[in-house]
């Protein structure tokens, strides 16, 4: 089941409401029995098999959590190697074997040993959520919850299930049990969900007609460079739209119930540098791998060793250099491995930590360049860098959706001018039937909104024009479902 769907809007979400707010059962263990349900029916609406292993990892991570967290020194680092092997397992077979026995069957010229495991929809949320809480357990960042009830809730809630934000039990612990839901706050969530939901289905599944036509083309060697570009920046609209969309369904599904997660986008495509970029795309899975990977490496006697060898033979400061860059390597190699189980994914993974980690190699020639031609307060450079930053993000979307490493290496020849098809005239045909859509979507990836609301404008006009801006986002928005087709979410393959 998707947000932008009539099943949903019209059926699940109705359904939950009247339950969650019925005027009889209002207590907080009531409530949250509803909203466990509701999120287990969710998720077996799409995947009747798949939520029986997810509710064996909920329990098992909720047992072994308690007992970790009664234990000390190595018999509690014991039982969190387990549950990571186990949970690290289950992301692996479910969603990498596959992967793995492909390549081995082509190795070894044996297809007889490829397996096809079908992928569980979300899978690689709900386990990093199961981390995230065996992890801060571990670290004592929270106690282990002692409850079921509250802990599988927190996996299984259904506005961040299946495609984020990765929200961490440490942040809505006291949510689960204490959170107040007020008409403020609902209204808020009414709000967000449908900003999300004119995202997804108004700008994303229009836009991604374009990218999808750009890419068929490419596959059948019919692709134009100039309807390689027009594919390019209608993949980054889509791309975009899709994922901030649904987390902002997420987040004001969450404040419909009491719940507030953190934001997961911050108008990404503003951004002077890669890093930059990182920090405001998908921000709940680059903290995530900062707080969980990034400094535990950073941590091991492996990089212990490298500090120190490298620290006698090149200095403290080509030390301090040395292991930054290789813990922001290994992320960046997991990082494109979470994105999907292809090469294609692996290698977006590599080229976004090369545009990250050369910024740490040539910090001291980029700082000295900054002082000297006051780069980071020039308007003209400051725009040349957001320009340069959007191409670099556009090359490495094609990665993302690419079929396959040939189709990839295919889409960036043709750029190139390299294999282009001659004399279509797909390009002008999708820019001007598409304009209004390019347009809205390259505005609505800034903080137009924002500015408006923030402005010196009278705030009750402003409130009444949002009112009824947003009264026409739902109306369009229901007016293309009704019509619509199945479309789900990008991040679902994720």
């Amino acid at each position: 089941m998707v947000f932008s769907s009539t099943v949903f809007m019209f059926i699940f979400l109705p359904l939950v409401l009247l339950a969650y707010y019925n005027p009889i059962w209002k207590g907080r263990t009531f409530r949250n029995i509803v909203l466990l349900i509701s999120s287990l029916l969710f998720y077996a609406w799409g995947e009747p098999v798949f939520v029986i292993i997810m509710c064996i990892s909920i329990v098992l991570n909720w047992k072994l959590c308690i007992i970790m967290d009664s234990r000390e020194g190595k018999s509690r680092r014991n039982y969190m190697l387990i549950l990571a092997v186990y949970n690290l397992g289950l992301l692996f077979v479910f969603k990498y074997l596959s992967f793995v026995t492909k390549n081995l069957g082509l190795l070894l010229h044996n297809d007889d040993i490829v397996l096809n495991i079908a992928l569980p929809i979300g899978i690689s949320f709900f386990i990093f959520e199961t981390m995230s809480y065996m992890y801060d357990v571990y670290y004592g960042s929270c106690k282990a919850q002692k409850s079921l009830l509250n802990v599988a809730l927190y996996i299984s809630m259904f506005p961040q299930l299946v495609a984020g934000p990765i929200v961490r039990y440490s942040v809505v612990s006291e949510d689960i049990t204490k959170r107040k839901e007020t008409l403020e706050g609902f209204s808020e969530g009414v709000s967000r969900f449908i900003y999300g939901l004119g995202k997804k289905v108004i700008i994303s599944n229009n836009i991604a007609i374009v990218a999808d036509k750009a890419f068929e083309l490419c596959a059948g060697n019919e692709l134009s460079t100039g309807m390689a570009y027009v594919g390019m920046l209608a993949y980054m609209l889509q791309l975009y739209f899709d994922f901030s969309g649904y987390s902002d369904m997420a987040i004001g599904l969450g404040r419909m119930f009491g719940f507030r997660f953190d934001e997961n986008f911050d108008y990404p495509y503003l951004s002077q540098s890669i890093t930059e970029y990182w920090r405001r795309w998908h921000i709940s899975l680059g903290t995530w791998f900062r707080d969980y990977v990034m400094y535990p490496v950073m941590r091991t006697e492996m990089m212990n060793r490298l500090r120190e060898f490298s620290k006698k033979k090149w200095g403290k400061n080509a030390s301090k250099t040395i292991t930054t860059v290789a813990g922001t390597a290994v992320v960046w190699i997991l990082t494109g491995i979470w994105h999907g189980a292809d090469w294609t994914f692996i290698l977006f993974g590599i080229y976004h930590g090369i545009f990250v980690i050369l910024p740490i190699i040539f910090k001291n020639q980029l700082k000295t360049t900054d002082e000297k031609f006051h780069l980071s307060t020039n308007p003209v450079a400051k725009i040349f860098r957001i320009i340069r930053t959007l191409i670099l993000v556009g090359i490495g979307d094609i990665l993302f959706r690419s079929d396959n490493l040939a189709e990839a290496i295919r889409y960036y020849g043709v750029l190139l001018g390299q294999g282009a098809a001659q004399g279509s005239q797909y390009a002008g045909f999708y820019l001007w039937n598409f304009r209004y859509l390019f347009l809205i979507g390259i505005i609505g990836s800034f903080p137009v909104l924002r500015a408006v609301k923030n402005s010196k404008l009278n705030k009750n006009v402003v409130a009444v024009l949002e009112m009824v801006f947003q009264i026409c986002i739902l109306l369009i928005s229901i007016s293309y479902l009704v019509r619509g087709t199945y479309n789900p979410f990008v991040y679902f393959n994720f």
